[in-house]
Formats: structure tokens, C-alpha cells, sequence
């Protein structure tokens, strides 16, 4: 079991005595006692469980749930078996009604596909970048999901269960890894979505409250703003440090006042990371000083990329700066999930040319530092769609049953693929990888067991796979 390393004692002060050396500025002395004699603090860097193979995590989120049969796995029989009414076991049916074998028109894709790379991977028209880079990907094309609509789905993805309040992965990373860089947290979320599930998605739950994801910006905000936006504050920095010296001494004072609180020192120390977030941020997520050729490689500047872009190349700076988990969202408002073509499945077409020059670039540019050999890429949405046309009409339905991710960098093997899909694409017909799976696997890569990273709560031991989870070994290089 993991659990939050112990404090040292707090030294004695009176409150004439912290007011007294916030006067003379010295207010940052009070929470000496708070980080430890040894510099020790509640979110320092810990050593894995076992020699991991990744440091960090990039997930790049595709919300709304891409299509799998016209992204990455190649289902010929759909453009011999165009317009037929074939029987298929349709998610929603079956979670609604328990009938099976339902009438459904079979729906081709209207992208071509090649083969690429010495790996020989089928990618679709829609990635020509990505598609450059296959013989780095690793595919799982047999995930399985909990949860058809969009709401459960994405809990799951993001904490293990479609709908009780569970910390999400990320934060179970920052608990069992902590941070490399004192001044920023150990899980960043850009632009995330307040839909289905909102915070809870990168929420801590029941986690020291430090290890709540950090937001940058919301979906639907221009990523040329935000950043600068979020961190900045236009008031002079010797008054606000007059103020947090302040609050520092005014909290040291409460700890020493009062029995020794895990959750209360949690909640300080989060206030300690936000102080620092705001004077050292600012310069991670500044991409002013980025060249051209770099920033054109992510495709800032351009109208259709800058966007996505901007959110990948922070992700990158934020990895060389040590944050553990980070997590990039292509998504919007709750109401338009981006990749959710019920109907007008052309659409995935500007999702795909939104995202697959930045994505391309930011495995480009970590793998030219040499960070790719350290940092795990995660591609993927909360669950793929259906093989046939939902409702007759000209899209897909959402698909638990089957759909595909890929990951890419440290520990993962390049140029590979796992598992099958039947003929249609829609059902698993080879090696399934549940999510808890998925979930057990990169906890892995980063050195820790799920099955020991646990935490004391309501009478028992929680962990992120709950009873569940295998690690995939095929995968791992």
C-alpha cells in the first residue's frame, strides 16, 4: 500500500511570533515545519514500485469516440456489404432491451485505406501525418468498454467507474509517483470538458486534495489565450507574496493549534503548489519562445491545427518539466461531443485534419529530445462506434463492444498489433483488452503495481481497477 509520507513535527509558534516574521517577509519560514527538517514534501518525487519504463504520461483524449473502422482498423467486408440490412448486436438494444440480432444497414467508410511503414499498419486517409509515424505506434484494436452513453463511458475512461465518485487516473499517478518539479503539479489537464463528468475526471475523490488535476484553460477556449490567461495575474508580485506570506504563517499557526490532520496539510500544500503554479508557470506555457520550425510542425499557425497545436506542444513543455500526467482534450461543450457522428459521418474529417498534424509533431519533437524514450503517448476516446448506420440515417452509433487506441514511446512496443475485430469491425474476435486492462498496463509502464497502489477509504482498500485489471504483457517491449 502507498500511502502519503508522515510530516515532520511542526517547531512551536505563536501567533505574535508568525505575524512578527511576515512583517519582516520572512513569512515563508512558517512552513518550514509543513515541508520537513529533509525538504520532504507531500507531493516530492517517490520511487516507483519497480524499475519503471515510463516517467510520465501524455493522453491525448479524442472525446465523443472516434470510429475505429474508419481511423485504424481496416474492415474491407463493409465496402462489400454496403446498404445490406444484416443482424448485429447493437449496444443500446441490448443495455435497453436484452434483444439481439437486430436489423441494421451496414455502412462503409467513405476514407481509403493504406498500409504504411515497414510495420505495414492500415491507417486511413484521415491521418497522413500520423501515418508517418506508425512504425512508432503501438495499436489495441480489441478495447472493450463499461457505459454506451457518453456520461458513463468517459467516467470509466477517467477513473475506473461509470458512476461513483473515484479518483481519476491521473491523480492516482500523482499519489504514487508524485512530482519531478516542486513549482508545478503532478497532473495537468488542458482544456478539459465539463461535460460528462465534468471535474470528476480529473477530480482526486477521496485523495489528498493535492492531487486533484490542475485545468488549463476549458474546451471550447481558444488555446492562444488561455494559458497566459490562467497564470497571470496583473497585480505587482511583492504584494500578492506579501499576502500569501501571510496566509503561510496564518496556516502554520492552525496546524500547530490543532491535532495532526492529513486532509488539512493536503489542502495547504495544494495552496503552496498554486502559489508557485503562478509564478513559474506562466514561463512553461509562454510558447513565444518557441521557434518557427517547431511551432510549424504542430501546425500553429495554421487555422485548422493551431488550436490543437498549442495544447500539444504545452503538453511537451510540461513533460520536460516533469509533470507526471498530462492530459490533452480534443473536445467541446456537453452538448457536441467532437468525434459524435450520429449522423454526417464526413464530419470526422475535420476532427481528424484538426488533430493529426499536432499529434504527428508532438511525436516528432519528443522522440527528437529524447523524451519519448521516458514518456508514454495515449491515444484514444471513450469507446469507438458501430459498423452500420445508426437509425438507417448517416452515422454511427456509439460502440463499447470494440473500438481501437494506440500508444506510443516508453515501454511499448513500436510498430505492433494487438487483438482483432470480426469482419465488420464491431465485435472483439481476438485478445480482448478491457479498459481496466488498459488502465493496469500503464500503471505498469510507470512502475507501479494496481494492485498495491491502494487507498484506505469507507472500510476498505480502493485502487483505480478494483478487482479488475490484467497487465497486457504482448504489448510491452
Amino acid at each position: 500500500m502507498i500511502l502519503p509520507p508522515p510530516h515532520s513535527p511542526i517547531p512551536p509558534w505563536s501567533r505574535r511570533r508568525a505575524l512578527g516574521s511576515i512583517a519582516c517577509g520572512f513569512g515563508w519560514l512558517a512552513f518550514s515545519g509543513l515541508a520537513g527538517a529533509a525538504g520532504r514534501r507531500p507531493m516530492a518525487a517517490r520511487p516507483p514500485l519497480f524499475q519503471p519504463r515510463a516517467k510520465r504520461v501524455i493522453f491525448l483524449f479524442m472525446q465523443g469516440g472516434p470510429s475505429q473502422v474508419d481511423t485504424f482498423d481496416y474492415k474491407p467486408r463493409l465496402a462489400r456489404d454496403e446498404g445490406k440490412m444484416l443482424a448485429f448486436d447493437d449496444a443500446r438494444t441490448l443495455a435497453n432491451t436484452g434483444r439481439r440480432g437486430t436489423d441494421q444497414r451496414v455502412l462503409k467508410s467513405p476514407w481509403a485505406f493504406r498500409q504504411h511503414g515497414q510495420s505495414g499498419r492500415w491507417v486511413s486517409e484521415l491521418f497522413p501525418h500520423l501515418a508517418g509515424h506508425v512504425d512508432d505506434l503501438c495499436f489495441i484494436r480489441s478495447m472493450q468498454t463499461e457505459g454506451v452513453a457518453h456520461g458513463p463511458a468517459t467516467l470509466f475512461l477517467h477513473t475506473g467507474s461509470t458512476n461513483l465518485i473515484r479518483p481519476s487516473m491521473g491523480a492516482w499517478v500523482s499519489y504514487g509517483l508524485g512530482t519531478e518539479n516542486d513549482n508545478l503539479p503532478g497532473f495537468v489537464t488542458i482544456a478539459p470538458s465539463l461535460g460528462n463528468g465534468g471535474a470528476r475526471n480529473w477530480g482526486q475523490a477521496f485523495l489528498p486534495a493535492l492531487h486533484q488535476g490542475t485545468p488549463i484553460g476549458l474546451a471550447g477556449q481558444s488555446a492562444s489565450s488561455f494559458a497566459l490567461k490562467h497564470v497571470a495575474n496583473p497585480r505587482p508580485l511583492a504584494a500578492r507574496q506579501r499576502e500569501f506570506d501571510l496566509l503561510r504563517g496564518l496556516n502554520a499557526e492552525q496546524l500547530h493549534r490543532t491535532p495532526p490532520d492529513p486532509a488539512m496539510e493536503a489542502v495547504i500544500e495544494s495552496f503552496e503548489l498554486a502559489w508557485r503554479l503562478q509564478v513559474k508557470a506562466p514561463d512553461v506555457l509562454d510558447l513565444r519562445g518557441e521557434n518557427e520550425v517547431t511551432r510549424e510542425m504542430y501546425g500553429i499557425g495554421e487555422k485548422a491545427t493551431d488550436d490543437f497545436g498549442r495544447q500539444c506542444l504545452m503538453a511537451r513543455r510540461l513533460a520536460e518539466q516533469g509533470v507526471r500526467f498530462i492530459q490533452v482534450t480534443y473536445g467541446d461543450s456537453t452538448a457536441n461531443p467532437r468525434w459524435d457522428q450520429h449522423s454526417n459521418l464526413p464530419k470526422h474529417a475535420d476532427h481528424a485534419a484538426a488533430v493529426d498534424k499536432p499529434v504527428a509533431g508532438l511525436l516528432l519533437d519528443l522522440k527528437q529530445r529524447g523524451l519519448l524514450e521516458d514518456t508514454l503517448v495515449w491515444w484514444g476516446g471513450e469507446f469507438g462506434r458501430t459498423p452500420y448506420a445508426e437509425k438507417n440515417g448517416t452515422g454511427r452509433d456509439h460502440n463499447p463492444s470494440a473500438f481501437t487506441i494506440w500508444l506510443a514511446g516508453a515501454g511499448v512496443k513500436p510498430g505492433f498489433a494487438l487483438g482483432e475485430t470480426d469482419e465488420f469491425g464491431g465485435e472483439v474476435a481476438e485478445r480482448p483488452v478491457h479498459m481496466h486492462d488498459l488502465h493496469a498496463t500503464i500503471l505498469h509502464l510507470l512502475g507501479l503495481d494496481h494492485e498495491q497502489l491502494t487507498f484506505p477509504f469507507d472500510g476498505r482498500q480502493f485502487r483505480l481497477t478494483d478487482v479488475h485489471g490484467l497487465v497486457v504483457p504482448e504489448i510491452l517491449a
